[in-house]
C-alpha cells in the first residue's frame, strides 16, 4: 500500500475565502492522504471574517487561516506541490494566476462570496455556497483512486470535477 500523502495548493487571487475554505475542507476531507495550502497571487492580508465564521461553525479548526502570497510555496525548501486548483471565477472575468512547474492542475471555479452584496444574510449564504460547491468537487477528488489512475485519466478527472454544475443547496 502507497502511504504517500499528495502537497495540494488552492490558489485564488486575495486568499481570503475561496481558497481558505478548499483548504480548510481538503485537510479534513483528505486527512492522511493529502495535505493542503492555500495561497493568493495578489493576498489580501487578512481572511475574510465570515470565511472564518463560517469554518467555526462547521467544526474547522481555523488555526491555520492566513492570507498568504503564493511565492511562499515557490521558495526553496517549500512543499513540493502534486496539484495546484485555482478557484477563481472566470465568469466573472477575474484573472487567475498560473502555478509554474509540473504539479498537476485544475481550474475548479467558484464565485467569490466576498465580492456578493446585499444583506448580511446574503453574504453570508455565498460563503455557505462557496464551501458547499468545494465540498462536492473536493469529496469527489478524494475519492479517486491516486495509485491506480495514470496521469492522462486523473487529468480528465480533474477538468471534469471543475465542469461539474453546482447542486441546489
Amino acid at each position: 500500500m502507497d502511504d504517500r500523502v499528495f502537497n495540494v495548493l488552492f490558489l485564488c487571487t486575495g486568499n481570503s475565502a475561496r481558497s481558505i475554505l478548499g483548504e480548510a475542507i481538503l485537510n479534513r476531507l483528505g486527512q492522511g492522504r493529502f495535505r493542503a495550502y492555500s495561497a493568493g497571487s495578489q493576498p489580501k492580508g487578512e481572511v475574510h471574517p465570515y470565511t472564518i465564521d463560517l469554518l467555526k461553525s462547521l467544526n474547522h479548526d481555523t488555526a491555520f487561516a492566513r492570507s498568504k502570497n503564493w511565492e511562499e510555496f515557490a521558495r526553496p525548501g517549500a512543499p513540493e506541490m502534486n496539484f495546484v486548483f485555482t478557484v477563481c471565477d472566470s465568469a466573472a472575468n477575474e484573472s487567475c494566476p498560473v502555478w509554474p512547474g509540473q504539479p498537476m492542475t485544475a481550474h475548479w471555479g467558484i464565485p467569490d462570496p466576498a465580492a456578493a452584496e446585499g444583506t448580511e444574510a446574503e453574504k453570508r449564504l455565498a460563503f455557505a455556497d462557496a464551501y458547499r460547491m468545494l465540498n462536492n468537487r473536493i469529496s469527489i477528488f478524494v475519492s479517486l483512486p491516486m495509485q491506480t489512475i495514470d496521469r492522462l485519466a486523473l487529468q480528465k478527472r480533474l477538468d471534469e470535477i471543475g465542469r461539474q454544475l453546482p447542486k441546489a443547496g
